[in-house]
């Protein structure tokens, strides 16, 4: 009987239990491998003689690639993020009715040495059926457009600050030095002298008469700045940066009045009339509508009160995560997703790392932005950055403040709260109660008492009574 194999008698339990570890959640799972000319789609052996096929990226092909998976019986498609060649194949198999997740591509990596379209979208139906992905998040319908029009509307601030820098350079080559004198050269003194300057004026003392009253610098000073060496291919690029500048401010204008057209129809949940009237100075990039009314009536809640939140950073968010926070569990699973929270890399019991995770998160960005706008704040949100900054310095700081905000507006939007401003006081009263109980605790574990200093008491409250 040499050579014969033994049979374990516990075989069928174990492969009954590996089974169940193993248990296909999805079986009508399609996956998707997206290139910018092909679309390789791989499907359930079961469903049809040639389980992996290849689509165009033609609109027709889309649609046949989308009834072929509607006939067959395919529930679900996972695809991969790849570049914007995801995006119509993407609303078209949504539009046939199909539960569509789209899918990191860093948490799908094929197994090395076999990498090829069709072991691609093999390797993600795979995982599809089996349950291992993760839909990335995708806002509702009208929030996805408002995101596109924000979106656009950045990259038209930014070409616009592009031309607002060719504009500097043209005055500078001409040593007209009124960046020097004006904090904005678009502003009403400089964009008036600007233009007398490309109507023919070169008098100094002419040009220095369009100062706006509201300027800090005298005339004397702004005619002196402006002795220039003029030169026609200078005042050429000067123009030419001019006329850019305005065509793109009528951009964004138009931009603007679509945002304002699409937040029209959404739904309210609060009365914009009992709205106070903001405070703070409404700053350049601000949209030409009242924003902050409008995301009021929408949320039903004032962002712009949370220190640093200005209405176009509010608007931002608002374009990115939408306005349902039960898509998150926690304001720790949001802080998460935005890539604000530390992060957890551990290996045999040891810490190895505790930094974010990469992300392209434009809400991050906008609240990052924020973070840093209060760094001279004189509100609670102020003194914790600034002792942040001065524990781990300004690169953590703006992080864990950002993560702050995020708290604070998953708790606006999902609770209806209100921000209430503490002050700064406040903060530092709180901060110094919580260092003083915790060397209480260490004292008292160390078998002493701490007294407090009756002639340092005495002393402040003699300073309160003068």
């Amino acid at each position: 009987m040499k050579g014969k194999k033994k049979t374990d008698p516990n075989a069928d339990r174990k492969r009954e239990r590996l089974s169940k570890h193993l248990e296909q959640v999805n079986l009508y799972a399609a996956g998707i491998d997206i290139g910018s000319q092909m679309h390789y789609v791989a499907v359930p052996e079961g469903l049809d003689p040639e389980p992996v096929r290849s689509f165009s990226c033609f609109t027709g092909d889309l649609k046949k690639m989308a009834a072929w998976l509607v006939e067959i019986g395919i529930a679900t498609v996972a695809m991969e993020s790849t570049g914007i060649y995801w995006i119509p194949a993407y609303e078209i198999l949504e539009e046939s009715g199909l539960e569509v997740l789209l899918v990191n591509a860093r948490n799908v990596k094929n197994v090395s040495g076999r990498k090829s379209d069709v072991l691609d979208c093999q390797w993600l139906q795979q995982l599809h059926t089996y349950g291992l992905l993760q839909g990335a998040f995708r806002p509702p319908e009208h929030i996805t457009s408002l995101r596109a029009y924000m979106r656009q509307r950045d990259t038209l601030i930014k070409y616009a600050s592009s031309h607002i820098q060719h504009m500097q350079k043209a005055l500078r080559q001409m040593n007209l030095l009124l960046d020097n004198v004006v904090s904005d050269i678009t502003g009403k003194t400089g964009m008036t002298i600007i233009r007398a300057i490309l109507e023919g004026e070169r008098d100094p003392d002419k040009l220095a008469v369009y100062r706006d009253g509201r300027c800090k610098k005298s005339e004397e000073e702004i005619s002196e700045s402006l002795h220039g060496h003029y030169r026609d291919e200078y005042i050429l690029a000067l123009r030419q940066s001019l006329h850019l500048y305005e065509t793109y401010q009528e951009q964004i204008r138009e931009c603007d009045l679509a945002i304002e057209k699409l937040l029209d129809t959404f739904e309210s949940n609060g009365d914009s009339n009992s709205l106070p009237p903001s405070k703070d100075r409404k700053s350049a990039s601000a949209p030409s509508f009242n924003a902050r009314e409008e995301l009021f009536r929408i949320t039903g809640v004032d962002l712009t009160r949370i220190p640093g939140i200005s209405e176009v950073t509010a608007l931002k968010v608002i374009s990115e995560i939408g306005t349902d926070m039960s898509r998150w569990k926690s304001a720790k699973h949001f802080a998460s997703w935005l890539g604000l929270s530390p992060g957890t890399n551990v290996s045999g019991g040891k810490v190895l790392s505790k930094k974010t995770k990469r992300t392209a998160n434009r809400a991050s960005s906008a609240l990052r932005m924020a973070a840093f706008a209060v760094t001279n704040s004189k509100s609670a949100i102020g003194a914790y950055h600034r002792r942040m900054r001065a524990r781990h310095g300004s690169p953590k700081a703006i992080t864990a403040t950002a993560h702050k905000l995020a708290r604070l507006i998953y708790s606006m939007l999902k609770n209806g709260m209100e921000y209430v401003e503490q002050g700064q006081d406040y903060y530092e009263k709180q901060y110094k109660d919580r260092v003083l109980k915790n060397l209480k605790r260490r004292v008292a574990e160390m078998g002493f008492k701490m007294i407090p200093d009756q002639n340092q008491e005495n002393a402040s409250l003699d300073g309160a009574t003068c």
